[in-house]
């Protein structure tokens, strides 16, 4: 045997491994690869995520939906999968595991979404791909005239980018996917708010009014001139069209179904809406009686309340005096305002003894715009843009006073304000070691059963003294409890419209009108409505849980930083999560 051969053959091998071995990519490389390469995607593809991720490079277009870009869309997600399931995940860190299920989870409800033709459904019952644009402008900069002639072209754009949404929306109507017909009367409201005769009449000519002292009094007259024009050719256009065919086309040739086993897909859809919006492996059989035993053991807290302040008749009588009593109800829109930021300021004194990490991020009570009240949830939430000089803002929802209790507004409150959407959110964007995907992520399961949870928190926190309010917030539980039984029932069950609002408004104190908003919003949205009690239930189990296991060694400020310290996470990633802090605890 000749030995130099031999050896000089091992060490080649050796080299040659070595070789391949450079050649192969880090998973963890690959994996942030991947993250920033869908980032780059989503931003090009979509400017309006770009403008409020405070990236400005596109301000100038609207988004691209057209069938051909979402065919392309679903291209793109496909591999990006294909790429995430050649990594090696035993090789990536902890941390990066959790990484790398999350939007491996985010991408297949995309391409989901895509297959099942959510595109021609861009909108719902309350809100939609035209509701905000109104607002737009607040996260766009403007301090020089390149950033005003920005604004005038995306203006410009904006017929492109409807024309392209009603496309698909004819699409929709051929093939039966569509928003039901009867949750749409009345919604054209927010579109004909913004189809004016003047462009001083519209909300798209706010940046017009004022300019930059820098500016000279020609450019300041140019830019103005060009930007009558825009919002005229451009917005009050775009409206115009998308109201016409509102009216004539897509009202008349929506579908007289309800549920979304009735969509093309049947139940397979309603099942992928159902894990989209909890995070969980549950079916709709699962839910509803959870639901049923939810709303079982809430009326019987609500009964209690009835009997401790001496009420005499029957509980249909009793939510018939809070709808109806004026005492119950503010006398203005500035009352009603005020009273919410007087709630709002007494949880900000609570926060520390809740919380050891708060936001830097302040917030405001305003109303609702009144393009979308009419049509409009009680209250929400509305974050800024990345960069923007806005805060965050509690919406309060000002229309129609006669519908919005008093005695609710503890509730609305804590879940809309803090300690619930603002400090959630504003937390999970001041988060500096996760990846950008994450820090703006929102998954309905976590968010909204935080939002929830932090109506409940308010009994610690020492809200509810009085009775009313107490049945206020009981009767938001019983609400978020009431929709695991009707949004199966809608959807899997075959329920019709008027069965879910007499059963909301057979178990909850909420207004009439408030029942029937809701039951349009659930009809249109399927699955949504399950997030916001499976995701408390959750929490509160795990809070359960670390209580037990740590006993006096718990402590509830470091429990909410653990749950609200690594953003929004899937249901069953924060399990694992507060699991993991347990045991750390404990050691």
């Amino acid at each position: 045997m000749n030995h130099s051969k031999v050896y000089k053959w091992y060490v080649g091998l050796w080299w040659a491994v070595i070789f391949v071995s450079c050649m192969k990519p880090d998973p963890t490389t690959e994996l942030y690869q991947i993250f920033s390469d869908a980032r780059q995607y989503q931003l090009d593809s979509n400017p309006i995520n770009a403008t409020y991720s405070g990236i400005h490079s596109s301000n100038d277009r609207m988004p691209l939906v057209s069938v051909e870009q979402m065919e392309k869309n679903l291209e793109f997600w496909r591999s990006i999968i294909a790429r995430m399931e050649k990594i090696q995940i035993n090789a990536l860190s902890k941390k990066d595991k959790v990484n790398h299920k999350i939007f491996k989870r985010i991408v297949i409800s995309r391409i989901k979404g895509v297959e099942y033709k959510d595109y021609y459904m861009p909108f719902n019952a309350d809100s939609g791909f035209h509701t905000g644009l109104a607002r737009l402008h607040k996260a766009m900069p403007f301090q020089t005239v390149a950033d005003y002639q920005n604004y005038i072209d995306r203006l410009l754009d904006f017929p492109r980018y409807f024309d392209e949404q009603i496309t698909n929306m004819r699409l929709g109507i051929q093939s039966g996917i569509t928003i039901p017909q009867i949750v749409l009367n009345g919604y054209e409201v927010t579109i004909n708010t913004h189809v004016v005769d003047t462009p001083d009449k519209s909300a798209f000519y706010a940046p017009f009014r004022s300019f930059p002292n820098s500016f000279s009094d020609e450019q300041k007259s140019l830019i103005k001139q060009q930007g009558e024009h825009a919002v005229m050719n451009g917005a009050v256009k775009a409206y115009a069209a998308f109201l016409d065919f509102f009216l004539n086309e897509y009202y008349p040739g929506a579908r007289t179904t309800l549920g979304a086993y009735k969509l093309p897909g049947g139940m397979d859809y309603y099942n992928f809406k159902i894990n989209h919006f909890t995070t969980l492996d549950l079916t709709a059989e699962q839910i509803h009686s959870i639901g049923l035993k939810e709303v079982t053991r809430i009326r019987g807290e609500m009964e209690a309340i009835i009997k401790s302040v001496g009420f005499s008749g029957s509980f249909s009588d009793f939510l018939d005096f809070l709808r109806t009593d004026p005492q119950f109800y503010a006398e203005s829109p500035e009352a009603l305002l005020k009273e919410a930021s007087f709630i709002a300021k007494r949880m900000d004194a609570k926060l520390p003894a809740l919380f050891n990490k708060l936001p830097r991020l302040p917030y405001g009570v305003a109303p609702v715009p009144d393009d979308l009240a009419p049509k409009y949830t009680g209250g929400r939430y509305v974050g800024p843009a990345e960069g923007s000089k806005e805060p965050g803002y509690y919406w309060v929802n000002t229309y129609k006073l006669d519908v919005r209790p008093l005695y609710n507004l503890e509730a609305l409150t804590l879940h809309e304000g803090v300690p619930g959407h603002h400090l959630q959110n504003s937390i999970a964007s001041e988060l500096t070691d996760l990846p950008e995907f994450r820090k703006d992520l929102y998954l309905s399961a976590f968010g909204e059963g935080w939002g929830l949870y932090s109506e409940y928190l308010g009994i610690e926190a020492g809200f509810y003294t009085d009775p009313y309010s107490n049945f206020g917030r009981l009767t938001y539980e019983m609400w978020r409890a009431c929709r695991l039984v009707v949004d199966t029932g809608i959807h899997a069950m075959g329920w019709s419209r008027q069965q879910v609002i007499d059963y909301l408004s057979n178990n909850t104190a909420l207004p009439i009108h408030e029942c029937t908003t809701e039951t349009d919003r659930y009809i249109a949205w399927p699955g949504q409505a399950l997030s916001y009690k499976i995701g408390e239930l959750k929490i509160k189990e795990l809070r359960k849980y670390a209580e037990q296991e740590l006993g006096k060694q718990f402590d509830v400020r470091n429990f909410h930083d653990t749950v609200l310290g690594n953003g929004s996470v899937p249901l069953d990633v924060l399990e694992d999560q507060i699991k993991d802090w347990v045991t750390t605890q404990k050691n």
